[in-house]
């Protein structure tokens, strides 16, 4: 193993980051405690996810449901909290409600109604946010900026009872200078801001924004989820 991977590491990191994120807060004259850190675990082994437990993490981040299947298990009953962050396959759609509260990829009204109808059949409800791609990156997913209304208009005309519509997420352009990552983060708050005044929508207030190496931008412009991992867990070693 690594010293990257090593499990005594990770509390320490992950002290690291969470000074950052309240240095880059209080900077924006925000309180720390209005960003909430999401531990992306993805490809990370279940030690190095027990190590980041122990240290106090609450929120971790899976990309795939079949590799969150693996590991959600081994913390059943500890409180922790499972966010979905990748993309989500239709055939998939009925391993999220049970397993992960939030749910940040949200990108059609058929997965939306798909997921909405198999969490109001386990009595559960995830909170749920819209991807955008704000920087109309094709190797993204997400709806393209402009799509946002008509999706927002379709979601809210139809009982959804397993959903709660959030906010807003993204993934910030890269490679980019920190001018064109702060345009593409304010233009997702500018959307979300506009999102809730348009449709009255008093949850509405999360934006998912900002991983390793941009959330300090991200912060400044508004992020109340962050989504880090290799700050957090290192590098993946996949040397065996």
């Amino acid at each position: 193993m690594s010293a990257e991977a090593d499990p005594r590491s990770v509390a320490d990191r992950l002290r690291a980051v969470r000074a950052h994120i309240a240095e880059a807060a209080t900077a924006a004259g925000r309180a720390p405690a209005d960003v909430r850190l999401i531990a992306v675990s993805k490809t990370h082994p279940v030690a190095l996810i027990e190590a980041a437990a122990a240290a106090g993490q609450r929120a971790f981040g899976e990309n795939t449901v079949q590799e969150a299947l693996a590991k959600i298990p081994a913390f059943a009953g500890r409180g922790l909290e499972w966010h979905f962050i990748g993309h989500l396959q239709s055939n998939k759609a009925r391993f999220l409600p049970g397993n992960f509260h939030w749910w940040h990829s949200l990108d059609a009204l058929s997965l939306a109604r798909r997921v909405a109808r198999l969490a109001h059949a386990q009595a559960a409800t995830l909170d749920a946010l819209i991807e955008v791609n704000v920087s109309g990156d094709p190797r993204k997913h997400g709806i393209a900026p402009d799509a946002l209304p008509a999706l927002l208009e379709e979601l809210l005309r139809e009982p959804l009872p397993g959903l709660r519509l959030r906010g807003l997420m993204t993934v910030g352009p890269h490679p980019a200078g920190e001018a064109e990552r702060r345009a593409a983060f304010a233009r997702l708050r500018g959307l979300r801001d506009d999102a809730r005044a348009r449709f009255g929508l008093a949850d509405f207030d999360e934006l998912s924004m900002g991983m390793s190496g941009d959330y300090v931008e991200a912060i400044r412009e508004g992020a109340t989820l962050v989504r880090i991992g290799s700050a957090i867990f290192g590098e993946r070693d996949y040397s065996g």
